[in-house]
C-alpha cells in the first residue's frame, strides 16, 4: 500500500501545474538555475564583439582618418551610432530571455512573454534606427512619448502588467474556482487586459450553484486585491460542514459514529485515497499537512440557544460541495430519525 502511494504521488507531482506550485512553496528551492547553453554564449559573445568594434570605428572616425570622405563621415557617424544600439539591444533581449523567461516552467507563459518581449524590442528597434541620429533627442523623445502614454493609457498598460503577474506568478488558471474582491466563479478565460469568471453565487441564489452571470475584470485588480483560490494545484479541495442541533440528552456517541459514517459513505474511498495522495505532496511545502485528516471528523459545541450543535466536517472538491452537502443532509436525517430516542431536535417550530 505504501508503495502503491508512493508511485501515485509520483504522478501527481509530474503535473506541469502541480510542479509550478511545488517549486513557489517548497521549502528547499531547487538547484537547477536557468543556465545559458554554449550557443547561447558564443551568440552573446559575438553580439559584444561586434558592438565593441563598432565602438572603437566611431572613435576611430573622429580622428578624420579617412580624409577623403570627410563629408560623409557625421553620417556614417549616425549609421555607426544606430547600429551600436540595435546590436546591444539584441544582446539584451537574448539576456532576458535566457536568464529571466527561461526560468517559468509554463510553456505558454513563456511563449506569450516572448511575443511581448519580442514587441517591445521591436518598438525601441524603431527609435534606434529612427531617431538615435541623436542621443540627446532620442532621450528625450522617448522620455515624452512614455510620459504621455503613461497618462493616456494608465488603466490598460496596469492591466497589461497584471496579465504578465498572471502569466509569472499563476494566482488562478483557467478552470480554477477564485474569489476577488466581490466577484466569485470559474476562471473561464484570461486575456490580455482582463478576466472573465462564470459566475457562482451571487445576489439572488445562497448555494454555489452557477447563477447564469459572467463576472469581467481588469487583470490590474490583481495587483491590488486578495485573491482566494479555491482549486490550489496542490491540494484542490476544501473543508466544508454540515451542522444539526440536536439535546443534551442525545447520545453523543451514536451521533457522532452515524455522522462520520454517513459522511465516509458519501465522500467515498476514491476522494480520500486523492486526500492522502495530496497529503504527501504537502509534506513538501511549509502547510502543516498533519492537520490534514483524509476521514471526516465529528465535532460538538455548545448552542447559545441550550442545545448542542453536532458538525461533521470534510473534504470535498469546491464544485462538488454544494451536491454534497445536500445529499448528506437527506442521508443523515433520514438516519436520525430512525432512532428518535437517541438523536432529539429541537421540537415543533423551534427547529
Amino acid at each position: 500500500m505504501a508503495n502503491e502511494l508512493r508511485t501515485e504521488v509520483e504522478q501527481v507531482k509530474k503535473q506541469e501545474d502541480v510542479k509550478r506550485a511545488l517549486k513557489q512553496t517548497s521549502i528547499v528551492k531547487p538547484k537547477d538555475e536557468p543556465k545559458a547553453k554554449t550557443t547561447d554564449k558564443l551568440w552573446l559573445g559575438t553580439h559584444i564583439i561586434v558592438a565593441l568594434a563598432l565602438a572603437v570605428f566611431y572613435f576611430v572616425l573622429q580622428f578624420r582618418v579617412f580624409g577623403f570622405a570627410a563629408r560623409l563621415i557625421p553620417f556614417i557617424q549616425k549609421l555607426d551610432k544606430s547600429a551600436i544600439a540595435i546590436v546591444l539591444l539584441l544582446a539584451i533581449g537574448k539576456v532576458v530571455d535566457v536568464y529571466l523567461i527561461r526560468r517559468i516552467s509554463s510553456p505558454v507563459a513563456r511563449y506569450n512573454l516572448r511575443r511581448v518581449a519580442k514587441l517591445i524590442f521591436a518598438l525601441f528597434l524603431v527609435f534606434a534606427i529612427i531617431l538615435l541620429q541623436d542621443w540627446y533627442t532620442t532621450v528625450v523623445s522617448i522620455g515624452v512619448l512614455s510620459l504621455i502614454l503613461g497618462l493616456a493609457v494608465q488603466t490598460p498598460m496596469t492591466s497589461f502588467l497584471g496579465w504578465i503577474y498572471i502569466l509569472v506568478r499563476a494566482p488562478y488558471r483557467v478552470g480554477d474556482r477564485i474569489k476577488i474582491a466581490d466577484a466569485t466563479g470559474d476562471v473561464i478565460d484570461v486575456s490580455y487586459l482582463d478576466t472573465t469568471l462564470w459566475e457562482f453565487g451571487g445576489d439572488f441564489l445562497s448555494t454555489d450553484h452557477p447563477s447564469g452571470r459572467v463576472i469581467k475584470f481588469p487583470n490590474s485588480k490583481v495587483l491590488s486585491s486578495t485573491v482566494y483560490n479555491y482549486t490550489w494545484p496542490l491540494f484542490p479541495y476544501v473543508w466544508n460542514e454540515v451542522k444539526f442541533s440536536i439535546a443534551y440528552q442525545s447520545d453523543l456517541n451514536f451521533v457522532a459514529e452515524t455522522m462520520q459514517r454517513i459522511a465516509a459513505e458519501e465522500v467515498g474511498e476514491h476522494m480520500m485515497k486523492q486526500v492522502r495522495i495530496f497529503r504527501e505532496i504537502l509534506a513538501q511545502t511549509p502547510v502543516n499537512q498533519l492537520e490534514v485528516r483524509e476521514y471526516p471528523a465529528v465535532l460538538f459545541r455548545i448552542n447559545a440557544n441550550t442545545w448542542l450543535d453536532a458538525i461533521v466536517r470534510y473534504l470535498v472538491h469546491p464544485k462538488e460541495a454544494g451536491r454534497v452537502k445536500t445529499r448528506l443532509i437527506k442521508k443523515l436525517l433520514a438516519e436520525f430519525n430512525k432512532a428518535p430516542e437517541r438523536v432529539m431536535f429541537p421540537k415543533g417550530d423551534a427547529r
